[in-house]
């Protein structure tokens, strides 16, 4: 099942994605269904409606309005760490997004007035349906409510300000996340083996496996209940491979105009314009 979320005649809607187009389901957010524990497996095949949408011209909102907790996963690919100024670590690099950094696909991705610094990082993000304390590795991918796209838009000049990287990992309109939420039983067991892209202007920057996290969903599950209860909601950014903007001679960081698509085979694609911020 792909779950999207989306504005139609000014009403926020949840829909299924099916080959002629989106189904609306209804009015209740995603973020609602995942706190009540339905089964999202077979949820959208039960909770009606049969008014189909075109999704060309659509508005899109981020899956998730107010997730509990945005953790994001640093260095987790080790071509990554390699073009970064880091040692591999051995244990998560865990840092946290807000909620209103979020955008969703096909709205803009904000350029700060801040900085020019911007800079793209194609991920994927797992949703969880159940947390709790101490999950096992074994029971961790039971807890995944289904997997989505995330482009943790950083910009470098302040990620690097401090030894902490959270004010560059923050900024208003920064966290693209979308468009569809795809439930496990659509991907391989913990969407392993799939193709990850980034592109910028339509040339590939980005390109690994998901089996080439160092910590795959499982892990990540299991080591950050070891310190923090996990909630149903909560959203597991793994982690971007190499080819960042930052590393490259020259460096290429995302400018107003700029098209940037993060895929991820049997997920879809995340599509976002770049804008600069407007003057206040």
């Amino acid at each position: 099942m792909r779950y999207v979320s989306f504005i139609k005649d000014g009403k926020p809607l949840l829909g299924v994605r099916e080959s002629g187009g989106i189904r609306v389901i209804g009015e209740e957010s995603l973020d609602s269904l995942i706190a009540r524990g339905v089964d999202l497996a077979t949820y959208g095949d039960d909770g009606g409606g049969a008014e189909v949408v075109d999704p060309v011209g659509l508005t899109f909102l981020p899956l998730l309005q107010r997730p509990p907790k945005i953790i994001c996963i640093g260095l987790n690919y080790a071509d990554h760490t390699k073009e970064s100024a880091y040692e591999q670590p051995d244990y998560p690099t865990i840092f946290l997004r807000v909620h209103t950094s979020l955008i969703a696909h096909r709205q803009p991705m904000v350029r700060p007035r801040a900085s020019d610094s911007l800079d793209f990082e194609g991920e994927l993000a797992a949703v969880l349906s159940k947390g709790g304390r101490y999950i096992s590795k074994e029971d961790a991918l039971s807890c995944v409510a289904g997997y989505s796209l995330f482009n943790d838009g950083s910009v470098r000049e302040y990620q690097f300000k401090s030894p902490q990287w959270t004010v560059g990992k923050n900024f208003d309109g920064t966290g693209a996340f979308g468009p569809d939420l795809v439930t496990p039983d659509e991907l391989p067991n913990g969407a392993k083996g799939l193709r990850l892209e980034t592109r910028v202007n339509g040339d590939v920057v980005q390109s690994a496996s998901t089996d080439d996290m160092i910590f795959d969903v499982a892990a990540l599950i299991s080591v950050i209940s070891e310190a923090i209860t996990l909630e149903p909601g909560d959203v597991i950014v793994t982690g971007t491979p190499s080819g960042i903007g930052w590393a490259r001679t020259p460096r290429l960081l995302l400018k107003h105009g700029d098209i940037c698509e993060i895929s991820v085979e049997g997920i879809g694609t995340l599509h976002n314009v770049v804008v600069d911020e407007a003057a206040t």
